[in-house]
């Protein structure tokens, strides 16, 4: 949903265990079409979504294509790979190959969520873990002229669980941090389908036709998504 802007009943990606290449064009896919380079540290379940599926250990742990939707791309698999491990990875390659769209995804957070639930010490702790590098990186990545926006594709319930309908399962944080947004603090519920066009618009390519036409609150100059 993220990457495309499409729901599961559009896309068909109803859980991690559909091992296949998505049918929708991505944030990867619109980036390579316009002459843009993008980049990735991901779990390979994003290699199998854009690149190729089912994923290979070897051949596919690092990558490096301009041919490919994912043009350049890191993966892990292990549940407990460091997210600073990940966060390294990412600015390595920001470095190596100057990417204009990198797509950065820990699982640290998830997992200690899934283990010990969202009103835990271990989640707390992993949650401030990661400002904490992301303390370190920001700065950078500012200072390159990154627009940067942190969130997550789902939230966590007291029980370890997020696949259910309860507001702490649903509703996460949007954070964006960029010239082209007002400052501020908003209270507007986000469509989590208006993240790709807002990417795109940030990026100033045209977004898929299958991605939603949204109103978003800050946005300077032009307003629909």
């Amino acid at each position: 949903m993220l990457l495309t802007g499409t729901p599961a009943s559009v896309n068909g990606i109803t859980s991690n265990q559909a091992v296949r290449l998505s049918t929708e064009k991505s944030i990867f896919h619109l980036t390579k079409e316009n002459g843009l380079r993008n980049g990735t540290v991901s779990y390979n379940w994003v290699s199998e979504l854009y690149n190729r599926a089912p994923f290979h250990f070897i051949e596919d742990r690092e990558q490096e294509g301009e041919s490919k939707p994912i043009q350049y791309g890191k993966f892990y698999w292990d549940d407990d790979y460091p997210d600073s491990h990940v966060l390294m990875d990412a600015e390595a390659l920001r470095r190596k190959y100057d990417p204009h769209f990198i797509y950065i995804h820990p699982l640290g957070v998830d997992v200690k969520g899934e283990i010990f639930g969202s009103e835990s010490k271990e989640y707390r702790e992993q949650i401030l873990k990661m400002g904490s590098l992301l303390a370190q990186l920001l700065p950078i990545w500012i200072k390159e002229g990154y627009h940067i926006l942190i969130t997550s594709d789902h939230g966590m319930s007291e029980y370890g669980n997020h696949g259910g309908i309860t507001d702490g399962e649903r509703d996460v944080p949007l954070s964006i941090m960029s010239p082209k947004v007002e400052p501020g603090v908003y209270s507007e519920v986000v469509l989590q389908l208006a993240f790709a066009p807002l990417v795109c618009e940030l990026l100033n390519i045209e977004p898929s036709n299958k991605m939603i036409s949204y109103q978003f609150p800050g946005l300077k100059g032009k307003n629909t998504l």
